[in-house]
């Protein structure tokens, strides 16, 4: 029987065939890497609204969280409609989140210039809708005075000037310049004994007012009063001159809850 024959002895790779060898590695490692990036990323998807590591304020009208990422397709269009560009979009961070629509209070409100709340009619699918009940039906939220000591109002002190820092893009609706166009907060200067901006600037009458704290004329102080009619649109959380903000709004608390 005649023996198997050795096999040729295999060339030297060149280097360029070994620098193509490496590289094809690297390419699949890199992709085995974003494949299994993706994957747990789609599986901590459901911990960010578990454990609400996202936890976000909701344009109006927004329905219970949960059944809210169900119902919003992130179509974009509450962004469209938005007159003051109050409405964001969530980042890749945010598990289900992801592309759902957030306000961030502080850096732009929702300030109802619409009226008719334009989100809540561009909404196709209902996660917006006015028929959440007949007390709350655009409630977002609850504002509520969280550093009292840093309140200006509680201080007796006034406000002049600006009262947001450089370079702050926010607007707001002025009545006493334009009903319906919302110009640059940082367009509108102030000049007020005691600092009552919360109150002044509310969109929602009788939601806020600012209580003197004594009987005493000459003693400006006063305190910033929440009431049922608050629905959290966050215009006293942004035009609050301190920094960090004396007044915040409690995402989706509801006066029932306090």
């Amino acid at each position: 029987m005649a023996e198997n024959p050795e096999p040729p002895p295999q060339k030297a790779l060149s280097k360029s065939q070994l620098r193509n060898r490496r590289k094809a590695r690297r390419t699949f490692l890199r992709s085995l890497g974003v494949g299994i990036g993706v994957t747990g990323a789609a599986i901590l998807g459901f911990f960010p609204v578990i454990k609400k590591w996202a936890e976000r304020l909701r344009p109006p009208g927004a329905i219970e969280e949960k059944d809210f990422l169900a119902a919003c397709i992130k179509c974009g269009q509450c962004v469209q409609v938005c007159p003051v560009k109050a409405i964001e979009l969530g980042d890749l961070d945010e598990g289900f989140g992801v592309g759902v629509p957030y306000i961030v209070a502080r850096d732009q409100a929702c300030d109802f210039s619409c009226d008719a709340v334009q989100c809540v009619l561009a909404c196709p699918t209902g996660a917006l809708t006015h028929e959440i009940s007949t007390k709350e039906e655009v409630r977002m939220g609850l504002a509520r005075l969280a550093r009292p000591n840093a309140c200006l109002a509680r201080r007796g002190e006034g406000i002049k000037g600006k009262i947001r820092e450089a370079g702050f893009t926010g607007k707001l609706r002025y009545m006493d310049v334009d009903r319906w166009k919302p110009i640059p907060v940082q367009d509108y200067p102030y000049d007020l004994d005691l600092c009552d901006l919360c109150a002044r600037e509310c969109p929602i009458e009788g939601a806020i007012t600012v209580e003197r704290l004594h009987i005493d004329l000459s003693d400006l102080r006063g305190s910033p009063a929440i009431f049922d009619k608050c629905v959290g649109c966050g215009v006293c959380e942004m035009v609050c001159p301190v920094d960090p903000p004396a007044i915040v709004v409690d995402i989706r608390k509801t006066w029932e809850q306090l």
